[in-house]
């Protein structure tokens, strides 16, 4: 190979190992300014779905249980002895005041009646007689042409004879009443409950057990209890008016009811260290029936410019609660925050938070501070 040769060979093998080094140098240094970007951009942001922190006029309420009771309650029963007859009511159903429910067999009373009236006008006629012979005697006594022993037998006797009628009349009036009796009609609105005795049997006057037991149901009551510590605050807001007792069902297609507060019990049961208290309903569409457990709402007051938010916002910790406020930086912040109390699906805070701020309702478990954030769709206000 002569010189010229080499020298061409030698130059040409350093111009590939030229070439390929500077290709691995620009691929080296793209990489790593790839990486440094990344580096320098961090974690992608973490998805959350915040909602306002709202400020309004809460009211302040205590909640119980409570148990329904009937407005009224009576059972029927016979005020005389005989056999039913009719039943004119089907189980369960409303009847008005008045409304005949039973009737008892009446000819025997019918025929009482009777001969309580004969009685009354044989003794009437008595008494009309002794009156008027009274009225005789007493002329001829003041021309003294009777004693007035024989005076006095006879105005005993008109005195007798009135007695007899006034009695008789009574018995009368007694008869009447028996009759009536036979006929067994409501006392009150309201809805029957099963019947005890059907058409048929025999019924004694008071007897032990009732035909059938009525309830009155519009109004209605509702008892409930509370802690013998909210007695004061009970007492002080109630005494400037009924307070407002809302109910509600568990079923929640069931609309609820509203009502007052018109009893607070004068002892507090040491049993279990609470204060029994009662509020009417009109019940006007008959949405409470007796013996029916709900939840029970007093509202005692309305507090002025409450800071509310979503109760799932409310964080605990090693050191308290706390929630996470997203600012316009798309940043959290991790704030501890003062709940006054929780009324339903809400929080009343404080302390922590101010109105308008936006804070995190899901998303909180992968969040710290200044940890960059994703809104979703938002939560729903508080309302």
């Amino acid at each position: 190979m002569t010189p010229t040769r080499r020298r061409v060979l030698i130059a040409s093998a350093l111009l590939v190992a030229l070439a390929v080094g500077g290709v691995a140098a620009y691929f080296s240094t793209d990489i790593r300014a790839k990486e440094g970007r990344k580096a320098a951009k961090g974690p992608p942001p973490v998805p959350v779905s915040v909602a306002r922190a709202a400020q309004e006029t809460i009211p302040i309420r205590l909640s119980a249980i409570g148990n329904v009771e009937a407005f009224l309650t009576v059972a029927i029963k016979a005020r005389v002895d005989g056999q039913i007859v009719e039943v004119n009511f089907r189980e369960g159903e409303p009847v008005k005041k008045g409304a005949v429910l039973f009737r008892l067999d009446p000819r025997s009373y019918q025929a009482a009646l009777r001969q309580a009236e004969a009685n009354a006008l044989r003794d009437r006629a008595a008494r009309d007689q002794a009156r008027s012979q009274e009225r005789r005697y007493q002329e001829l006594l003041g021309k003294n042409f009777i004693s007035k022993e024989a005076y006095a037998q006879i105005r005993t006797n008109a005195e007798t004879a009135e007695a007899t009628a006034k009695a008789s009349q009574a018995g009368l009036e007694n008869a009447r009443l028996n009759l009536e009796y036979c006929t067994i009609a409501s006392p009150l609105d309201g809805y029957v409950g099963k019947v005890l005795l059907q058409a048929g049997n025999l019924v004694k006057a008071n007897d032990v057990n009732a035909l059938v037991v009525i309830n009155q149901v519009k109004p209605i009551y509702v008892n409930f209890a509370v802690p013998e510590q909210n007695l004061p605050e009970v007492r002080k807001h109630n005494a400037a008016g009924p307070l407002r007792v809302d109910v509600t069902n568990a079923d929640p297609s069931v609309p609820g009811a509203e009502g007052r507060l018109i009893f607070i019990d004068n002892a507090v049961d040491p049993s279990t260290g609470t204060i029994r208290m009662r509020a009417q309903f009109d019940n006007a569409d008959a949405t409470l029936w007796p013996g029916q457990f709900v939840n029970v709402s007093v509202q005692l007051y309305e507090q002025a410019d409450a800071i509310v938010i979503p109760a799932q916002a409310i964080q605990t910790g090693p050191e308290g609660q706390y929630v996470y406020v997203i600012g316009d930086d798309l940043l959290a912040e991790m704030r501890r925050v003062k709940v006054q109390r929780a009324d339903g699906e809400r929080a009343i805070v404080a302390s922590g938070v101010a109105k308008g701020e936006r804070v995190v309702t899901r998303g909180q478990l992968r969040l710290g501070p200044k940890t960059r954030v994703q809104i979703g769709k938002p939560a729903a206000e508080p309302a």
